[in-house]
C-alpha cells in the first residue's frame, strides 16, 4: 500500500474538500478574453490561472497555504480547449448560440455611513457568453482608480457570473451607475446607485415613543394584575367549585 496513503486520508484539508463539492471550470472563445481556467470549492472561487502574468492566484489564501497548482496545466488546458473549438467551427454550420442578457445589481459592502471607505459592488448575473464590458460612473464620468474585479464564475446552468468592485467614500453629492454592455443587452445597461441621507429622529420623537411604551407597560402590568387576582378570588370560592 502507498505509504503516503494514511496521511493524506488523515489529512483534514483533503477530508474537507472529499466531504464537499471541489469544481473547475475551462473554457475559450474566438472574442476576448480568450479563455479561462478556474477552480471552485463549495460555490467559492479558490484560484485561478491568469494567462498574461501566467501564475495562479488563489482567492482563499487557507487553500493557497495547504495545496498548490501549476499554472501551465491551466494554459495547457485552454490551449487544447480552443484548438477543439477551433476545429468544432470548421465542421459546423457556423451559427452563433443565442445570448443570455446579464441581470444587475448594484449594493455596498458594508452598511453605509457618509465618509466612511466602503466598497460598491457590481453583481452581473444569469449571462452568456462570458463576453462583458462594465465600466463604472462617477456622476456620469468615467472612473478608473480604485476598480477590481473577479473571473467569470460559471453557473449550474451554464451561464456565469461576475463582479466588480469599486472602493470609494460614501457622499451625498455623488450618484454612481455600473454601466454593463453585452451582446444580449440592446443598449449599455445603466444601474444606478446613490448614498442614502439617513432618517433623523427628532428628541420630540424620541420621547413620544418612549412614552407610548410605558404606559403600554404600564397598561400590561395593570391587566396581569387585575386577572391573577381574580383567579385566586375564584380558587377560594367554594361555590366556583361546583359539587364533589
Amino acid at each position: 500500500m502507498d505509504q503516503e496513503a494514511p496521511r493524506l486520508l488523515n489529512d483534514p484539508l483533503l477530508i474537507l474538500l472529499l466531504s464537499q463539492i471541489l469544481f473547475f471550470a475551462v473554457f475559450a472563445q474566438t472574442n476576448a478574453p480568450s479563455g479561462e481556467f478556474m477552480f471552485e470549492f463549495d460555490e467559492d472561487e479558490m484560484f485561478y490561472v491568469d494567462r498574461d502574468k501566467k501564475e495562479t492566484i488563489w482567492q482563499l489564501s487557507e487553500f493557497g497555504r495547504g495545496l498548490s497548482f501549476d499554472f501551465q496545466g491551466g494554459l495547457t488546458n485552454i490551449a487544447i480547449t480552443k484548438s477543439n473549438l477551433d476545429i468544432l467551427t470548421e465542421r459546423s454550420n457556423h451559427t452563433q448560440d443565442s445570448s443570455e442578457p446579464p441581470e444587475v445589481t448594484v449594493f455596498p459592502k458594508e452598511p453605509v455611513e457618509l465618509g466612511q471607505p466602503n466598497t460598491l459592488i457590481c453583481h452581473v448575473d444569469r449571462f452568456f457568453p462570458p463576453v462583458l464590458n462594465v465600466t463604472w460612473l462617477r456622476n456620469g464620468q468615467p472612473v478608473t482608480e480604485g476598480v477590481s474585479e473577479s473571473v467569470f464564475l460559471p453557473r449550474t446552468d451554464y451561464n456565469f457570473h461576475k463582479f466588480h468592485y469599486l472602493t470609494f467614500v460614501p457622499s451625498d453629492e455623488d450618484v454612481y451607475d455600473c454601466k454593463v454592455e453585452h451582446w444580449g443587452l440592446q443598449e449599455p445597461s445603466l444601474n444606478h446607485w446613490e448614498a442614502q441621507e439617513p432618517v433623523q429622529v427628532t428628541e420630540a420623537t424620541e420621547t413620544v415613543v418612549c412614552a407610548l411604551g410605558l404606559v403600554m407597560g404600564l397598561v400590561g402590568i395593570i391587566t396581569g394584575t387585575v386577572l391573577i387576582t381574580r383567579a385566586l378570588r375564584s380558587s377560594r370560592d367554594p361555590r366556583a367549585q361546583g359539587p364533589l
